[in-house]
């Protein structure tokens, strides 16, 4: 009698802009290849290995496209902009044919001309008291559904017949004269017109609020309008579970991470507040949330995104500290590791020190579970990883593959 194997479950860690290039800090060394690892070679050593464009050779992934990737969707035909995403990580789950943006309350004078993006980063609870007197509108027949996010920014939804995602911005990304959206195609005009009424009915409704008036006269300034950016039509995706045909989770701190597994399906845990503060998250609790997940689910996503915050600040010396608790949280999941489990430690694109942005250059990807084919990979690198089996792939390939480490696939033919 053949007995069926047993159904593994899939962890897929995602350390966020982990990738670098060569840093003078280091002689020559990136941030990983400069500091020691021992979980993850441990890892590497007894996994296979390998490298990967998240997206494709050359291009710069953000992290919204190789999310997308990574969860087994090709982000060169779903991906419609950040807007969506942007709304769905804090809870606003739109309908295929909504058109969403990304926002900031912003500072403008009476000539609509922008003082300040950010109003002197307002925040919560200002932020919520302003947007309640913009709940409920409606602009020739379109829904208006708005929500405020973290610091300055918002969401904004627009629902109705007719729209067109294709409108340039209205946040100009910079102060200084006020600029009205404009349709990039004919069929757009409307929703551009949509915007910008929407728009000038803010700096109405809220010029002369009483939070404003309040921040006026404590010096501060006030958040009179809003600004749309990053237009995006909400995509028609394949949910993950229904894809793979599997329970899936997300365990994140970053809005627009959630949003994502949000759009496609994964279900979205909540995290105690020790982990989701960036550099200063503690990666150990949040790994303890993930095992608890687990239990309940067959496959989670991990995203840590501290690294690619130093990336962006140029900082390899704070990177390679970070690195050094992100190995403390592999030496947690070895420690608490599942025989019927499937481990993956890579990184969603890379942020070198010297650039302060992504790169396109291939991230390091180590794959293990009891069994696996060890190969020549030790170190878990950019370059020690290049040794090993799984060779140079892309994002969309990492699902496929765990799913038949996790003897989750049927075969294909006789």
């Amino acid at each position: 009698m053949i007995l069926a194997a047993i159904k593994k479950k899939i962890l897929i860690v995602v350390m966020d802009g982990l990738g670098d290039r060569g840093c003078k800090e280091f002689d020559g060394l990136t941030p990983l290849q400069a500091t020691d690892t021992p979980n993850l070679d441990w890892f590497t050593k007894n996994g296979i290995a390998g490298t990967c464009d998240t997206v494709a050779p050359g291009i710069r992934p953000g992290s919204d496209t190789s999310h997308l990737s990574i969860l087994g969707y090709d982000p060169l035909k779903v991906y419609t902009g950040r807007g969506p995403f942007e709304a769905a990580g804090i809870g606003l789950i739109g309908k295929t044919g909504d058109v969403a943006f990304r926002c900031n309350f912003s500072t403008c004078d009476d000539k609509m001309t922008i003082l300040d993006r950010r109003a002197g980063r307002i925040n919560i609870p200002d932020t919520t008291e302003l947007i309640g007197s913009l709940q409920g509108m409606k602009v020739d027949g379109i829904e208006v559904i708005i929500k405020e996010s973290t610091e300055h920014r918002a969401a904004l939804i627009l629902r109705g017949p007719g729209l067109n995602p294709n409108v340039t911005d209205v946040d100009a990304h910079d102060s200084g004269p006020f600029k009205w959206s404009v349709g990039k195609v004919p069929e757009a005009d409307f929703t551009a017109s949509v915007l910008n009424k929407f728009v000038k009915e803010s700096y109405e409704r809220l010029k002369d609020h009483p939070v404003n008036k309040r921040r006026v006269s404590e010096g501060l300034l006030p958040a009179n309008i809003i600004m749309p950016r990053g237009a995006g039509e909400f995509p028609n995706i394949l949910p993950f579970p229904e894809k793979y045909n599997t329970t899936a989770a997300c365990v994140a701190g970053v809005g627009m991470i959630r949003g994502i597994c949000g759009v496609c399906g994964l279900d979205v845990i909540e995290l105690p507040s020790c982990c989701t503060g960036g550099c200063s998250s503690d990666f150990v609790a949040k790994a303890k949330v993930v095992m608890e997940t687990l239990e309940k689910y067959d496959f989670v996503l991990m995203n840590a995104k501290a690294p690619d915050v130093c990336g962006h600040d140029m900082d390899p010396r704070k990177k390679s500290e970070i690195i050094k608790r992100l190995d403390q949280m592999a030496g947690y999941f070895k420690e608490n590791f599942r025989e019927d489990m499937v481990i993956v430690f890579t990184a969603d694109h890379s942020t070198p020190c010297s650039l302060g942005d992504h790169s396109g250059d291939p991230v390091p990807i180590t794959m293990y579970t009891p069994g696996n084919v060890r190969d020549d990979a030790e170190v878990f690198s950019e370059s020690g990883c290049a040794h090993g089996r799984v060779g140079r792939i892309r994002g969309k390939c990492i699902v496929p593959i765990c799913m038949d480490l996790a003897d989750r696939v049927e075969k294909f033919g006789a």
